[in-house]
């Protein structure tokens, strides 16, 4: 992976409120380096290089919607032109059972989700991270797209970066046993727009997250005890739970490109 010197994240591009953003010293220090690359989406090696398949747990989750995707199984998880991923998801008529996963609802569709291969782990030797995509995210009554990163051992820690739950507004939550939560209306949620976490370590326990949205902040979190655990990065189309019921008759579609990870080296 190639090495640069890069300024501050805040100050490339992005304001906060409007007002250019000081770089501090020692983020001037640090050497900066893609740990998972903007064109992961350019071809299905690409893709399985990259990502897997599935929750890093596999098909079941939350809501009703059951995970299918496999390297020779693109029905749900596949690529178009110009480096887009889409998930589908599709309402199924017949009885498959109940998700293994906690609240346990009947399975009601078909979708997909994939898992970073990559483990965002924010520690003295990577103290910053930049985990950013563009969406055009569903939002009809019964649709539950997300763009996160989740605890790879223990949960928590979960930083979710996208999660639209059956309206037009998107939820940028932190949980680290108690839940912060950033709710911004968006405009046209079917239409490209970029979504961005900024996590940085303030202590030897604690992390900063800074969330955007178009470029533009809208909030700041504190993760405890976020330091040294491992996350995985997910992009998933859930469907119905907590983004209501009974969800849409016909196909949903839900596509990211662009998605990238940076970190900075001490």
């Amino acid at each position: 992976m190639a090495l640069n010197r890069r300024t501050f994240l805040l100050a490339t591009g992005t304001t906060i409120a409007g007002a250019a953003v000081a770089v501090p010293a020692q983020a001037r220090e640090l050497a900066w380096e893609t740990a998972l690359p903007a064109n992961s989406f350019a071809s299905y090696s690409a893709l399985e290089s990259s990502w897997n398949y599935l929750y890093p747990w596999g098909s079941d989750h939350n809501g009703t919607a059951r995970m299918y995707a496999s390297k020779t199984d693109h029905n749900h998880v596949y690529l178009e032109s110009g480096g887009v991923l889409v998930l589908k998801g599709s309402r199924i008529t017949w009885d498959e059972g109940k998700s293994s996963k906690d609240p346990y609802l009947p399975i009601h569709y078909h979708a997909g989700a994939i898992h970073s291969k990559l483990q965002v782990v924010v520690n003295d030797q990577c103290p910053q991270w930049e985990v950013k995509g563009e969406f055009q995210a569903p939002s009809a009554r019964g649709t539950w797209p997300a763009f996160w990163l989740t605890g790879t051992n223990s949960w928590p820690p979960e930083s979710d970066i996208l999660e639209f739950k059956g309206d037009a507004r998107n939820w940028f939550n932190t949980y680290d046993g108690a839940w912060e939560n950033t709710i911004v209306g968006v405009s046209n949620p079917g239409g490209w727009h970029g979504y961005r976490a900024w996590i940085n370590k303030v202590s030897a326990t604690d992390v900063e997250i800074h969330y955007y949205l178009d470029g533009n902040w809208v909030g700041q979190h504190r993760g405890s005890n976020f330091v040294g655990k491992p996350m995985n990065l997910i992009i998933n189309l859930q469907m119905e739970g907590a983004s209501g019921s009974p969800g849409p008759s016909g196909d949903t579609y839900y596509r990211a490109r662009n998605v990238y990870v940076g970190r900075a080296r001490a």
